[in-house]
């Protein structure tokens, strides 16, 4: 297996994509888009007109300076950096017509929420189904030896699904119900739900149907960038991507989750 840098708390290596892995790769992106079909088929249709828009928002950057792949494990937060994200984020937002800001349970979220939460005036909700994916390495320092561990290769059979953590079509079905519920409450105005890596881009890929193999140092969801679903009454009308941040990436460290 290669080593390539992990970019979130639940990252892990992959194999070059091969023909068959491929096809799999196929198969899971199906069934994250079925997952998510499902979610939206709960909701049933409704008729109407108005523009409203859901943005997804990464965290800023944690302090992890033991490089732990730490998932959904609690007393993560964000470093000086990642507050400064979530400055830059809510000043980006200013005048946005935000009528709902949404988290997940873990502290990364909420402190990124905070600086926009009390620009606009509004409480959070917190929603569990925007939370990281789980994840069978949580907890463990990110190391190669991590990975030639006999007792672990089972949980390495196949990346595409993956079976070592969360399945695409969970995480596409829950993201995806959360993101209604989200235009539901808010509908002709806008929402910001703060969440992680790895839950945003798996439903931008269903969204745009792609598939759900990748190298995870390819997602275009950096930290503090807003990924940004546009609805005209029900229907998905655009997916749009941004970084307000990025003039601070050159000073955040390259560990997991950072």
């Amino acid at each position: 297996m290669t080593e390539p840098l992990p970019e979130s708390g639940t990252d892990l290596p992959v194999d070059t994509e091969t023909a068959e892995t491929s096809a799999q790769a196929a198969e899971a992106a199906r069934e994250a888009a079925e997952g998510a079909s499902e979610a939206r088929a709960e909701h049933g249709a409704r008729p109407g007109s108005e523009r409203t828009v859901v943005h997804l928002l990464r965290h800023g950057e944690v302090d992890n300076p033991d490089k732990v792949l730490y998932g959904r494990l609690p007393d993560y937060h964000l470093s000086a950096l990642g507050r400064e994200m979530a400055e830059v984020v809510a000043e980006h937002l200013a005048d946005a017509d935000l009528a709902l800001v949404v988290h997940s349970p873990l502290e990364r979220t909420a402190e990124t929420a905070a600086p926009t939460l009390a620009r606009h005036g509004l409480t959070a909700v917190v929603d569990p189904r925007v939370i990281e994916a789980g994840n069978k390495f949580e907890g463990r320092r990110f190391r190669k030896r991590l990975l030639l561990d006999p007792r672990r290769w089972w949980w390495l059979r196949d990346p595409t699904k993956p079976t070592w953590g969360e399945p695409y079509r969970a995480i596409g079905k829950r993201m995806m119900a959360a993101i209604e519920d989200a235009r539901d409450h808010a509908r002709g105005q806008e929402v910001l739900i703060v969440s992680h890596q790895l839950p945003i881009w798996t439903i931008r890929s269903v969204l745009e149907h792609r598939n759900l193999w990748h190298d995870p140092r390819r997602r275009k969801c950096n930290l503090a960038s807003l990924t940004s679903v546009t609805f005209t009454g029900d229907e998905i009308t655009d997916v749009t991507y941004s970084e307000p941040a990025a003039h601070l990436y050159a000073h955040a460290a390259t560990t997991p989750g950072a």
